[in-house]
């Protein structure tokens, strides 16, 4: 690892993290937290992918659901307005939204096949993304001067890397860049999650192999033809077992790439001096 003992990781003038696990656990929060105390250039996955690999796919599904209307359509022809999607570290809505959900086109969802070629493109952007992060943490000390530096992940890193693969492209890449720390959830979290998402289904990118099972799963077990399946329904159900399927794929990421700090942790860190002591915890704990 970049940082082998506590030691190394205090005593580093420059220091290069990654967090990755489930959304909502705190990966954000404190990449924010360090990102305002100063000297921490924070990049987020998840706006790069919408900026720069995804940004067209999002404004040209737009414009196409304005072509439908022949005032917008008429505007769009002539150059008159501009269509654009507002991506900012708060607000990644247009790529979730992009992404959609599988289903009866009457409630919002999209024909199988479109959706399945939507997460195809979101796995081909997000692994760019992370193969970025060298080129990133170059720029932010050579153009902005930051000496330390955050990669923070989506929580589909998982779904396109093997963990048991010492070859694996992304991951080697990352590890030799950076410090890779899982923000790991208890059973509680994860029942919040469930419960969260239930009150609110968003739309998620899944490995293929997963989505086809889950996906034929659900037909069957509901005697129903695709077209007729109620996108949120199908995500719900889909949720919890998204969440089982990820977790041991987040344990092999951390025992053979990186160190686990616990969400109850990270939730406890007020300052960047009190991050640098957890990170000497769990590398000490490794």
């Amino acid at each position: 690892m970049l940082y082998d003992t506590a030691s190394d990781w205090l005593n580093a003038p420059k220091k290069k993290i990654l967090f990755f696990g489930m959304s909502g656990l705190g990966k954000t929060f404190v990449s924010n937290l360090l990102r305002d105390q100063g000297e921490w250039f924070h990049y987020s996955i998840d706006y790069r992918i919408g900026t720069r690999y995804m940004g067209e796919y999002i404004a040209d599904n737009a414009k196409r659901e304005a072509m439908k209307v022949p005032f917008l359509r008429e505007l769009l022809m002539s150059d008159s307005i501009y269509i654009g999607s507002n991506i900012t570290f708060e607000n990644l809505t247009p790529v979730s939204s992009y992404l959609g959900k599988p289903g009866d086109v009457a409630k919002g969802g999209l024909p199988y096949a479109g959706y399945t070629r939507r997460q195809s493109q979101f796995r081909t952007a997000e692994i760019a993304a992370l193969l970025d992060t060298p080129y990133f943490i170059e720029r932010a000390e050579a153009l902005y001067g930051y000496p330390h530096f955050i990669c923070d992940t989506g929580g589909s890193i998982c779904e396109w890397v093997n963990p048991n693969d010492p070859d694996d492209l992304v991951l080697k890449t990352l590890a030799k860049h950076t410090l890779l720390i899982w923000i790991e959830g208890s059973d509680a979290h994860t029942a919040e999650l469930i419960r969260r998402f239930d009150r609110a289904p968003k739309p998620m990118s899944y490995q293929a192999e997963f989505l086809e099972r889950v996906w034929g799963e659900y037909l069957a077990l509901n005697g129903i033809d695709e077209s007729k399946v109620d996108p949120d329904a199908f995500i719900r159900w889909t949720y919890a077992q998204a969440l089982a399927h990820r977790q041991p794929l987040y344990a092999a990421m951390a025992r053979n790439w990186g160190v686990t700090v616990k969400a109850e942790e990270i939730a406890q860190v007020r300052t960047a001096d009190d991050f640098d002591q957890l990170i000497a915890t769990a590398l000490e704990r490794r």
